[in-house]
């Protein structure tokens, strides 16, 4: 059976077309990786900044909680039982006693000088109303600006009351046996077990939430950074060049992506892998669920940063646009602040942010020991914002193809009307 030169020439230029646009994507790849290497704001955002952001947050959150946090105490009571209490929370592991200060004037300067986090104030008739087997109360004042602080000085002063409660009410019933007091103070024996986290340290609570968010907000600054440079070295500010090389929009949009992904591949492997093992936080993660999350989450990095990078107009532009809102993205995540208490819109403006469900799917997969089959709502949301992001990036290059093309062609026009005027006024001269 022969075949037409009609078909073999549409076969030859089929063949043609796709050599063409696998050479044309390699091209447009290697002059993005070139200009990636060559500009120094990018490779601080895709090399340097990755690489040392994740050491920085992991160190300071290394001890995972906090030990001997420095208190004042304003004992107006100087009874035995509040030299207890006083012995019990300077006995615990978390609260240091430091001073005692004669009136609460005195302890506020200590925690102005940031001496103490704390200051505890037991009244005067604190003893007095306890013997009339009446409630007193002891006032806990902490500084509300480190909440690592707070957390520490508020459980000891819980803790040690408690335990002072539980010794009055045995003294205050008059029970004959032991058992009828262990009843009468805790009729239900229970153990508090933590669940993935057993120190209960803030580390490994919130630094796999903030690997994950260092990864988009650096992708998307670096790919920011390198779109306000395009337009910076183009004459109309122009995001694609005129070029045989860039006529297609899946040839820029695979060149440009295939680019980014190479360079975080590695980045995402050395924080997913490297920085928990490196400060011994927990890592428990599933290799082929690791692998199946990081996967669309990168790509739907890249296609979301590329479709931002459109309204980019100068370099600077980047940093106000993407680092203020790195709390914001870590909040709607739900890792720091719980999802209940976000309202409906804030959760359906999370849900465009491929942070969103990268934290989510990350922390219970490298936290808890989660399957791919767990995370699959996470793992199909971040596919969705692939192809979302990928068809809206190919949307707005082939604006900005079009765009480059009608400069270009009014570049010409304003040549060859230059070159009229100049003939003309020539001809007129001579």
């Amino acid at each position: 059976m022969s075949i037409s030169p009609e078909a073999m020439e549409k076969k030859e230029r089929l063949l043609y077309r796709i050599k063409e646009g696998i050479f044309d994507v390699g091209y447009i790849w290697s002059k993005e990786t070139a200009s990636v290497l060559k500009d120094e704001g990018v490779l601080i955002f895709f090399i340097l900044v990755p690489l040392i952001y994740p050491i920085l947050y992991a160190w300071c959150y290394n001890n995972e909680v906090t030990r001997d946090v420095p208190v004042a105490v304003v004992d107006q009571s100087r009874s035995q039982l509040s030299r207890e209490f006083t012995r019990g929370v300077d006995a615990s592991p978390d609260v240091s006693i430091k001073y005692y200060c004669n009136d609460m004037e005195e302890a506020k300067c200590l925690v102005g000088k940031q001496e103490v986090y704390g200051i505890l104030f037991i009244p005067a008739d604190f003893s007095t109303r306890l013997n009339r087997m009446e409630q007193s109360t002891i006032s806990i004042y902490c500084n509300m600006g480190f909440l690592l602080y707070y957390k520490a000085i508020y459980q000891t002063a819980t803790s040690v009351t408690g335990k002072m409660n539980k010794h009055i009410q045995i003294a205050l019933s008059g029970n004959p046996t032991n058992r009828e007091d262990e009843v009468g103070t805790q009729p239900l024996a229970f153990e508090e077990v933590p669940m993935f986290n057993s120190a209960g340290g803030y580390g490994s609570f919130i630094i796999p939430g903030v690997l994950m968010l260092v990864l988009q907000q650096t992708l998307l600054l670096g790919i920011g950074l390198a779109a306000g440079t395009a337009r910076e070295r183009n004459r109309y500010r122009d995001l694609v060049p005129v070029s045989r090389h860039y006529n297609g929009i899946f040839r820029i949009v695979f060149g440009k992506s295939l680019s980014y992904t190479m360079v975080y591949a590695v980045l995402a492997a050395y924080e997913v892998l490297v920085v928990p093992r490196l400060f011994h936080f927990v890592h428990i993660a599933n290799p082929y669920a690791l692998l199946g999350i990081m996967v669309p989450f990168i790509l739907a990095c890249v296609f979301f940063g590329m479709f931002i990078s459109c309204i980019i107009r100068y370099r600077e532009n980047v940093l106000l646009i993407i680092v203020f809102t790195s709390v914001p993205f870590l909040f709607l995540s739900g890792v720091s602040w719980p999802s209940s208490s976000i309202p409906h819109f804030w959760k359906g403006v999370g849900c465009l942010i491929p942070s969103t469900f990268g934290i989510r799917a990350f922390v219970r997969v490298n936290s808890m020991g989660a399957t791919l089959g767990d995370v699959q709502v996470e793992y199909n949301a971040m596919w969705c914002q692939v192809l979302l992001y990928f068809f809206l990036t190919c949307i707005v290059y082939r604006y900005q193809i079009i765009t480059a093309h009608r400069h270009a062609i009014d570049r010409m026009n304003d040549i060859k009307a230059t070159m009229r005027k100049s003939v003309k006024g020539t001809a007129n001269t001579l």
